[in-house]
């Protein structure tokens, strides 16, 4: 395979200010169709990004010239459409969260293997670089064992019509938001999490959440406090304590294509800072679709964690509702 050709489900503004430049602008990557309910949309992200603008999201999967879809859909829509992308023989790269449930995660992987096709989450901060300097850094045990990880994302409100403020359309701070730190906490506290508590709170006139937090538990006895939310001042964040110190990455979630990451390490009553130099994460996770379609190589995107990934989701609503 030359250059993997690549289709759009979706005109959504992440796909306008971040993943489309990375798909666009990546050598390994030709963008053939751009696909919207909405044919101007169509026509205005393939002014600018190239491609065919096709309406309708159908119409793109029916292309044979296509070896792959990006999916950029509301949560509520992107697994029936990532279904429909591997039933036509797709890859597929899908914005998160892929599903809610972990019913829904399993029978994509399945079918994903079953087609032989690549499935892809875009959780895009697993693959900056400072994750793993934190990884080797826990890996050399340098704060000891782990004993908890505290985590948050935290965003200002957006305009009325933002999709996260839509009930129909799987809206709410935990899909927007929260399940970046959800998925912090199965990179470092393992797979095998149980949520020990939860909360929402409900906006009462949209229907979704706009802020919550949960309480995680590992069978070693580590815990991950997370929170999240849509009314709140910008903040993401996590911190790792261990028996021996503890990590800190301030800019977790977000880091800027041009950002120098610092990872701390406070140990002993010492502070070290580890620099890690600007990489654009969008990029990264273009580079490890294009990988995963190649050779099959491994990536933090693909894999058991899509299925435990949303386990916890389910989990976390289903405690928020016991609690209220």
């Amino acid at each position: 395979m030359d250059r993997v050709r690549m289709g759009v489900l979706g005109c959504a503004d992440i796909a306008w200010r971040r993943m489309l430049p990375a798909l666009a602008g990546h050598p390994c990557i030709e963008v053939v169709a751009i696909g919207s309910r909405d044919a101007a949309k169509a026509a205005a992200f393939a002014r600018r990004f190239g491609g065919d603008p096709v309406t309708g999201y159908e119409a793109v999967l029916d292309r044979p010239d296509l070896d792959a879809v990006y999916v950029p859909l509301p949560p509520a829509l992107n697994a029936e459409w990532t279904r429909r992308a591997l039933e036509a023989d797709k890859h597929v790269l899908c914005e998160k969260p892929l599903t809610v449930t972990a019913r829904q995660a399993s029978a994509l992987r399945e079918l994903a293997r079953a087609r032989g096709r690549a499935l892809f989450e875009n959780y895009m901060f697993l693959c900056h670089p400072q994750h793993r300097v934190v990884a080797d850094l826990l890996a050399a045990g340098r704060i000891g064992e782990v004993r908890s990880l505290a985590a948050e994302f935290t965003i200002p409100g957006k305009p009325a019509d933002d999709i996260r403020h839509r009930r129909d359309l799987g809206g709410g701070a935990l899909t927007g938001v929260g399940v970046y730190p959800l998925r912090t906490a199965l990179r470092y506290l393992g797979p095998v999490l149980q949520v020990a508590g939860a909360h929402l709170k409900p906006d009462r006139r949209t229907g979704v959440d706009t802020g919550g937090a949960a309480l995680l538990t590992a069978p070693d006895g580590a815990v991950a406090h997370i929170g999240f939310g849509l009314e709140h001042a910008y903040r993401c964040r996590y911190e790792l304590t261990g028996s021996e110190g503890r990590i800190i990455v301030p800019r977790a979630y977000t880091p800027p294509a041009d950002h120098t990451a610092v990872v701390h390490l406070e140990r002993d009553g010492s502070r070290e800072e580890f620099l890690v130099p600007p990489q654009d994460q969008f990029r990264s996770v273009v580079t490890d679709f294009v990988e995963g379609i190649r050779s099959g190589a491994p990536s933090p995107l693909t894999g058991r964690a899509l299925t435990d990934q949303a386990g916890l989701v389910e989990d976390l609503y289903a405690a928020a509702r016991r609690g209220n």
